[in-house]
């Protein structure tokens, strides 16, 4: 019979598990514990409220942990040990909200399934192949070297999965296969996909760059947080604070979900109209700028909350590229579906598709790889 994986996402107040066979997608057992406050203690709650079906399977070959950040160290899939769980603590400096609670989710099943092997599933693992002048931002030399400052890159695992059902509605190989990924949630990026791997992604050394937010800004001068300092009394930390949790469609229409947004401007709000427009005017921008690194593209894909279900944003994103031979088709672009899915027109050069993100999938494939080559 196929082999299992426990697949752990332990955020700083979510734990989303799923026990589900890679080969086939198959789910057993999911499920959200909401409001957490202690994410081992939950990750433990998960495990006990489980525990009867792990040990009626006894085929669960390996337990599939998200982790944030792999700085420069981790660029696959990374069986747990002591020494690259001090690592994963080392980077919290990189992602101070994700990475301890991905550590203590990982030591919480360390400690509850001993004889079941760990494995750390890296967010910034796919855009490891970026290039150096991707990669490098222009900044002394000592702070590149000692401090890692960098490019990484991050929403890797659900990139990797939707480049993989790209080329299988594109009926390609995944190394032929040329494209602009959006990931668009309340986080939100775009990758640029050259035979499968990641030559540019929006983010940078950390989820703040790039694309506007649902609460984060997105690109903005580097300069700001001096400006503020000096002209308002602002510490850094309270510009980070602003730019991370306050900025984004919070900022510009005061409300941060894409559905309350969407509602607003349908009702004439002029600061709803403006975030919907600046909002699409970033990913555009981006857009024109991968096309000009690809040189071509074999499809744009749409995933994520705001990517899978919001219409509008789809069209007002794409609108006027036809002559890049870009075009929606508008009645499959309106189709609700929760099915991966083509809303190109007919015969349009380059296919529009979206791909439901599943994360969990893709780190339950990858966990399990882990396990079998260490063991091969």
């Amino acid at each position: 019979m196929p082999r299992l994986v426990l697949v752990l996402n332990t955020g700083s107040s979510t734990v989303k598990y799923r026990l589900l066979e890679p080969a086939t997608g198959r789910r057993l057992v999911e499920g959200t514990e909401e409001r957490v406050e202690n994410p081992a203690a939950a990750v433990d709650r998960v495990l006990d409220g489980i525990r009867p079906q792990l040990e009626a399977e006894q085929r669960v070959a390996a337990v599939g942990h998200r982790v944030v950040h792999g700085g420069g160290r981790f660029t696959a899939p990374t069986v747990v040990d002591d020494d690259v769980l001090a690592a994963i603590d080392e980077l919290a400096v990189l992602a101070p909200l994700h990475n301890p609670a991905a550590a203590a989710g990982i030591r919480a099943a360390r400690a509850s399934l001993p004889g079941i092997p760990q494995v750390a599933v890296f967010d910034t693992a796919f855009h490891a192949s970026l290039p150096l002048p991707a990669a490098t931002y222009a900044v002394p030399k000592q702070w590149r070297e000692r401090h890692g400052v960098r490019r990484y890159g991050f929403h890797g695992t659900n990139y990797a999965h939707v480049t993989k059902e790209a080329a299988r509605l594109l009926g390609r190989d995944v190394t032929d296969v040329d494209l602009i990924a959006l990931h668009l949630g309340n986080g939100a990026s775009a990758c640029a996909v050259r035979g499968g791997a990641s030559v540019d992604t929006s983010m940078g050394l950390t989820p703040l760059a790039g694309l506007v937010m649902g609460t984060r800004s997105g690109d903005v001068d580097p300069s700001v947080p001096g400006y503020l300092g000096r002209a308002a009394g602002l510490d850094p930390e309270e510009v980070d604070d602003a730019l991370e949790h306050r900025s984004g469609l919070l900022a510009l229409a005061g409300v941060s979900d894409m559905r309350d947004l969407l509602a607003r401007r349908t009702d004439g709000d002029d600061d709803a109209a403006l975030a919907f427009d600046t909002y699409c005017y970033r990913v555009r921008s981006y857009i024109g700028a991968y096309l000009a690194v690809l040189g071509r593209i074999d499809a744009i894909v749409f995933t994520a909350g705001v990517g899978e279900h919001a219409a509008a944003v789809r069209a007002a994103v794409l609108a006027g590229l036809d002559g890049f031979g870009i075009t929606l088709d508008a009645d499959r672009n309106t189709v609700s579906s929760q099915e991966a899915r083509f809303v190109s027109a007919a015969g349009a050069a380059v296919a529009v598709l979206v791909i439901p993100a599943d994360e969990e999938l893709e780190i339950g494939r990858q966990a399990l790889a882990a396990v079998e080559r260490r063991n091969a």
